[in-house]
């Protein structure tokens, strides 16, 4: 894999930039800053300095003007600092600008995100996904790390020279390995489609746990099946989904899946590499959005995961509002503020296990009728119960033979009692 200018090795110390425009508030401008400070230390970098930017618009050459772009330099000089991290999306040559100017490992939000998804990433799909983001991610910028070579010109016109060259070899390299992981990726994404066909033939609902990173999922998950997944206060804490079954209060299994958790500026791209995973979100029958209610911007928050829920095509789904970490909550988000939300909205503490059972109860209230599927052999004169099989179910073969007609038909569970006595052995 071919990466932009390296990081240093050990990197220890980090300046974060934010801009400010329009109708931005300094306070929100600050709350970003914080979370990419979060960021940043979840990736293992302390952060030394920061600053918002004030700009009335994007400038091309380094985001912001050039004088506070010395004004910065001079400050990350004096604080020794190893990498620059921007909030917001820089362009390939903003990058190169910068590293120009400081002589100083540029990088962006962006960046940091595919940094932490690589460290974190454990299953085999996983790592695909994040290597086609960073592979996506870093074909533009792979001029950064040819810099330092010669340029050559002679003849009657420019002649790239060994950096040029090799520029254009790894592009190539990238676009293979690229295809190569989507590839692959589409092979993972049928497997898991036949998998999905083969659950219909007893199909159990399921129930995605989706939210804001940091919310609390994983710590949800745990409450309600015992998993055994990883529990941090970090962003980004685990990224592979985890499915467990549980059985809620009507006697009805649900599988719950964790899911990857979501945040402010989630770069495209990287919703576009983790589609495949986010598709198990699209095909549930239900999502538990779990939110935390401490949080100052929990309202932010929630538009950020409703942002990425529309993106990915589940944003239809009836939804559970979940507000987490009740417990210490100094003024907790009103449920009456979110209630035109979701479908339900329960005050919870996953971490001591508050509202559970009012949870489970609006899970169980929320599904879909169960259905599974069923081998019948009715007799010919009970053909009211043929009408309500058409009528209630999904018929899939219908074989008229002799005095009895053989049908294998989905059926909610509600109406197996009707046809249970002529179930086939």
């Amino acid at each position: 894999m071919f990466e932009i200018k390296e990081k240093p090795k050990m990197v220890e110390r980090a300046y974060l930039v934010g801009v400010r425009q329009g109708r931005m508030t300094l306070a929100e401008a600050e709350e970003h800053l914080d979370e990419l400070a979060q960021l940043a230390s979840t990736m293992g970098v302390p952060v030394v300095g920061r600053q918002v930017v004030p700009i009335a618009r994007i400038m091309p050459a380094y985001l912001v003007g050039s004088g506070k772009a010395k004004e910065i330099k001079d400050e990350c000089q004096s604080l020794e600092v190893d990498v620059i991290i921007f909030d917001d999306d820089i362009s390939p040559s903003q990058q190169r600008n910068w590293e120009k100017l400081t002589d100083i490992a540029v990088i962006d939000r962006h960046e940091v995100i595919l940094d932490i998804f690589a460290q974190r990433a454990r299953t085999r799909e996983a790592r695909l996904q994040v290597q086609l983001a960073r592979a996506e991610y870093s074909l533009p910028r792979l001029r950064r790390a040819w810099t330092h070579l010669e340029r050559q010109r002679g003849g009657t016109g420019a002649r790239g020279g060994a950096g040029e060259m090799q520029m254009e070899t790894d592009q190539r390299i990238v676009v293979k390995q690229i295809a190569s992981i989507k590839r692959q990726l589409a092979e993972l994404r049928q497997r898991r489609g036949t998998q999905r066909k083969q659950r219909v033939i007893k199909p159990t609902p399921t129930a995605s746990i989706v939210g804001y990173t940091n919310a609390g999922k994983s710590t949800l998950l745990h409450l309600l099946t015992g998993a055994e997944v990883l529990r941090e206060d970090k962003l980004f804490a685990t990224l592979d989904p985890t499915t467990r079954r549980i059985m809620l209060p009507n006697n009805q299994e649900l599988l719950v899946t964790d899911t990857v958790g979501f945040i402010r500026k989630l770069p495209h791209d990287l919703v576009a590499s983790f589609r495949a995973t986010l598709e198990e979100t699209a095909h549930a029958d239900l999502l538990i959005h779990v939110v935390d209610a401490s949080h100052p911007q929990a309202r932010q928050q929630i538009d950020a995961t409703n942002t990425v829920l529309e993106e990915i095509g589940a944003s239809d789904k009836p939804t559970i509002l979940a507000l987490n970490k009740i417990d210490r909550a100094q003024s907790t988000l009103s449920a009456y503020e979110v209630q035109d939300l979701a479908d339900r909205v329960i005050p919870i503490s996953a971490l001591r296990g508050e509202g559970i059972d009012a949870l489970l109860e609006a899970l169980a209230e929320l599904l879909p009728t169960p259905i599974e599927r069923l081998q019948l052999r009715i007799p010919h004169d009970r053909s009211e119960l043929v009408a309500l099989l058409h009528r209630e179910g999904n018929v899939r073969q219908e074989i008229y033979d002799g005095d009895h007609i053989d049908m294998e038909v989905d059926l909610p569970l509600r109406l197996h009692h009707r046809v249970r006595e002529f179930a086939k052995e």
